[in-house]
């Protein structure tokens, strides 16, 4: 097999060349990650005893290439507590527990009355005339104004940390958008796939991502350094990729200290603004259209209490906030809650999340702003008027890909344009799935692809 260069030790990256070398052990593979610390977006650390998420705090076990890695890895998968299948919305000044089921939607009051009549109404809402709406726009035609308000919102916040007004539906949500196209409802289909589940013997089926929330008991940093002990001196941490130039039959790969690496494949695997910066001299077209994917910035502070110094009950995995009630944080999560181990004995932690597409700015503020403003919001939600016993803050000053309307024209673009270079490849959270199942299975993909090609 040819040389392969990866540019990007993120989880993309480095599941990447771990599906590479499990299929051809003795391929030339080699790992360039710009930061010290492999693992991009998932951060884990211990710190006197509280075990901090900075970024991604689990998956989804419900699709089976980040379990079957795992397995591969020798490690185990933690799936979260019971407790944190309840989830809030705060609307009306108190936290309202979102409904679980149908029965549950009818006698909810997060809802008024005529707005779960005006859901219900879905059934009969008229199909979309565009082929590329936002999801806002979707879900006030077919859910109207108040299921998009307090449900929809905040579901984009903690999602994508995104402004549902930009957000592409058929991007972001693409399992929704084909309901609607082939059913022409999501209540009837929902229906249908449901009847054939059951005759099927399957699991019941969902609109939404579905699945239970797992992580590792160590973190999600876990996977991260089972990758990187799999990899040893095939992964190069503080070598940064800053541009390629064709050579010869593949690529010449300049880092940052100088040094320049040949190679016949290649496989950037970093975020589309990196992406943009390292491809600005080998096609300047391309670059453009990277550099148009949006990062808004989102701060994680991470607050841990004395468990008896916190009245409000934490049985739940936490809360998201509507864009409407207009708080200055995104929405909280109870970590402590959600998986065991994430605090001391006795203790809790508490994770708040802020700015985002619709404030960014405020997740660049000092330290100290940041903590004043999450302790005062927490104080107003969740009535917590005592000072943290812990704080640790983490800022990604471009955290998530929007995936905005135009966005799936911006992939066909990048797609025709990589027709021109033989052994291109892009991959990572920017394109197709920002989650770290989304970013696994395109790896493996991905692997499948060039090892065929080699093959040929």
């Amino acid at each position: 097999m040819d040389r392969i260069v990866i540019a990007g030790g993120g989880i993309s990256g480095l599941s990447l060349a771990f599906t590479l070398l499990e299929s051809e052990p003795a391929a030339d593979v080699v790992v360039f990650e710009s930061e010290k610390r492999p693992g991009g977006k998932i951060w884990t650390e211990k710190v006197n005893g509280f075990l901090c998420e900075g970024g991604v705090n689990g998956f989804l076990d419900n699709r089976p290439k980040t379990l079957e890695l795992a397995t591969k890895l020798l490690i185990n998968p933690f799936r979260s507590s019971d407790a944190a299948r309840k989830r809030y919305v705060f609307s009306g000044g108190k936290l309202n527990l979102l409904p679980e089921s149908p029965v549950s939607f009818l006698t909810s009051d997060l809802l008024s009355l005529y707005g779960r009549l005006r859901v219900m109404y879905e059934f009969f809402a008229p199909r979309g005339s565009s082929d590329d709406e936002t999801l806002a726009d979707f879900a006030r035609r077919r859910l109207g104004k108040e299921a998009y308000e307090k449900l929809i919102d905040p579901m984009a916040s903690g999602i994508y940390a995104g402004n549902p007004e930009s957000l592409s539906l058929k991007s972001c949500f693409p399992k929704i958008f084909n309901l609607e196209e082939k059913y022409g409802s999501l209540i009837k289909g929902m229906i249908k796939l449901q009847r054939e589940a059951k005759k099927s013997g399957n699991r019941k089926v969902s609109a939404g991502p579905g699945g239970t929330l797992t992580s590792f008991h160590n973190g999600m940093g876990m996977i991260i350094d089972s990758l990187k002990g799999y990899l040893k001196e095939k992964l190069r941490v503080g070598s940064k990729v800053v541009s390629v130039e064709r050579k010869n039959k593949g690529y010449a790969v300049h880092l940052s200290d100088g040094m320049v690496v040949e190679t016949e494949i290649l496989v950037i695997a970093s975020p589309a603004y990196s992406a943009a910066e390292i491809l600005k001299n080998l096609d300047r077209p391309l670059s453009s259209v990277l550099s148009e994917i949006p990062y808004p910035s989102v701060s994680i502070v991470c607050f841990g209490y004395r468990k008896e110094r916190i009245a409000h009950k934490l049985d739940g995995f936490g809360f998201l906030i509507p864009y409407k009630e207009r708080r200055k944080i995104l929405g909280t999560l109870w970590d402590s809650s959600i998986f065991p181990g994430r605090a001391p004995d006795g203790y809790v932690l508490l994770r708040s999340m802020m700015g985002g597409a619709r404030a960014s700015e405020l997740a660049m503020q000092g330290d100290s702003r940041l903590i004043d403003v999450a302790a005062e919001e927490l104080k107003d939600i969740m009535d917590i008027k005592i000072q943290p016993d812990f704080v640790k803050i983490y800022r990604h000053e471009k955290a998530i890909p929007q995936y905005n309307i135009g966005h799936d024209r911006k992939l066909k673009a990048v797609d025709g344009m990589l027709l021109k270079y033989k052994n291109l490849y892009l991959t990572g959270n920017a394109y197709r799935g920002i989650g770290v199942n989304d970013c696994i299975e395109n790896s493996f993909k991905l692997a499948e692809t060039i090892i065929r090609k080699e093959e040929i």
